[in-house]
Order: C-alpha cells, then structure tokens, then sequence
C-alpha cells in the first residue's frame, strides 16, 4: 500500500532538520561527499510540501564506497534507478540521469546520490535556486501541487504524471534564467 500524498504548510523546522541531517552526512561521508544539499520544496522558504527532507549529495562516482557509512545512519538502499527525463531531452545519456535512491526509517528522507556535474545532479539544485528566487513561481507550484494532492491522495503515479511535466515547463524558464545571470557577471 503506498502512503497517501499530503501536502502541508511551510514548516520552519525544515532547515533545521536539514542541518540536522547533512551535519550527519558529512561527519560519516567524509571526503566522498563533495557536497551536501538540501533539495525539492523542503528547501524553498515559503512553500507547501510534502513532509519530506529531500537531500542531494554529491560524489566523484556512484562507485565510492558511501553504502556502509550510510547503513551506520539508518539508510537503506531502496532502489537504483534513474530521474525523470524531461521531454525533449532525448540528447540526455542514460547515466546524466542516473542516481541511487536511499530512505531513512525514523525520519522521512529521500536521500538522492548524484554524481558531481551531470544534468541531474545540477537540475536538482537549479529547481531549488530558481524556486528560491522566484517567489511567484514557488506560489503557483505550491498550488498545483496542493491541487494534485487533492484530485490523487492515493495515486502517486497519476501526481507525479502530471506535476513532472509541469515542473518541466518551470524549468525551462530555469535554464534561460541562469544564462543571463551568468552573462550578466
């Protein structure tokens, strides 16, 4: 049976517990851990989600040994499987789309391995910066997300079907976003 999909008001504990988690991950991880990120709507100031800490961390490989260091902290591997491939993307390799997917018992965690420069592991911190510095953009993800939640409690397939695509549509607007601030400096 899988858990009903609930999305809440902003939580301020959110960051708190991040910091909570990636000190953690950092401590255990060590230098294999080149980073360690504090992803999806938990990150975005503001904004509804579901009660889910979603961390990236980011290594050299997927082959680094992290698996034990990661069991020690109550994570077990839930599958290897790859994100979502955004339409039109066909010119995306397999592997730029390539993660390990980890959850931790006693607190809700999607913990995401991704490695350092692919196009997953940068999308995942794009949507979160573009999200933190477009407010009304954050607002109306809120909203269709609420508005899916509503209409598929219980269907996380039919939820996902439609918010990826939605989301794919944002991000668009992402990329040419950070183009210009790029150019712009």
């Amino acid at each position: 049976m899988s858990e009903t999909i609930e999305i809440i008001p902003y939580s301020d504990h959110w960051p708190e517990e991040y910091n909570h988690i990636a000190t953690a991950l950092k401590t255990a991880l060590g230098d294999y851990a080149l980073a360690v990120d504090h992803i999806g709507s938990t990150s975005i100031p503001g904004l509804a989600a579901k009660d889910v800490i979603d961390v990236q961390v980011t290594v050299a490989s997927l082959e680094v040994p992290v698996q034990a260091a990661l069991k020690q902290l109550g994570y077990i591997r839930k599958l290897h499987l790859a994100d979502h491939r955004p339409p039109g993307r066909e010119d995306l390799a397999d592997t730029e789309l390539e993660k390990h997917f980890y959850f931790k018992t006693n607190r809700r965690v999607n913990l995401h391995i991704r490695v350092n420069g692919r196009f997953n592991q940068r999308y995942a911190l794009l949507c979160r910066d573009y999200l933190r510095a477009h407010p009304r953009a954050a607002s109306a993800y809120a909203v269709i997300k609420q508005q899916l939640a509503k209409y598929f409690p219980d269907n996380a397939d039919a939820y996902y079907d439609i918010k990826d695509p939605v989301f794919d549509v944002m991000m668009e607007g992402a990329e040419e976003w950070i183009k210009l601030l790029a150019f712009s400096r």
